[in-house]
């Protein structure tokens, strides 16, 4: 039962993490960039063009937004997420080399978060090299689809879950 206990905790804190990141510092970043999304919102990565742009238009209350309270949540939220989509995986898949293969696929989907949100500080003090950028961008998109493959892992295990329940009745 105490497990339960503390993934449910888990969940209910990367749940609320995020709702912040959503409803607050995640707009607020965007809203002093002139409307444009945070590096962490470009899946598909993003040019030094794009990056420059978006560099030029984040006002200093925008900067201090992102390099304060985001980066705070965002130190806390990979390693969160993971935890809760493990979890579930080991819920919803059986032991075995598919299990195995997704808890390191979620791994790797935070490792990329973090590095991430370490190349993203590089450019947010000041290293708009052509590579810093693109190392940046490699990181978003591979946070993102690694990100994304587990996700989408778990609410398929959700589905075959329900199915299997809703039929065996």
């Amino acid at each position: 039962m105490r497990i339960r206990q503390i993934y449910w905790g888990g969940f209910a804190a990367a749940l609320g993490i995020y709702a912040t990141m959503v409803v607050w510092t995640l707009p607020g970043i965007a809203q002093s960039a002139g409307g444009l999304p945070a590096f962490d919102l470009r899946p598909f990565g993003y040019t030094a063009v794009e990056a420059r742009a978006f560099l030029s238009a984040l006002g200093p209350e925008g900067l201090a937004l992102y390099t304060g309270p985001q980066r705070l949540l965002d130190m806390v939220y990979p390693a969160l997420l993971a935890f809760v989509l493990i979890g579930a995986l080991r819920h919803l898949y059986t032991k075995g080399w598919l299990l195995t293969l997704l808890v390191f696929v979620t791994l790797a989907g935070m490792g990329s978060d973090y590095l991430e949100n370490m190349r993203v500080g590089l450019l947010l003090a000041g290293d708009v090299s052509d590579l810093a950028i693109a190392s940046a961008s490699r990181s978003t998109v591979m946070k993102s689809a690694l990100t994304s493959v587990a996700i989408v892992a778990v609410l398929v295990g959700l589905i075959r879950s329900g199915w299997r329940h809703w039929t065996s009745k």
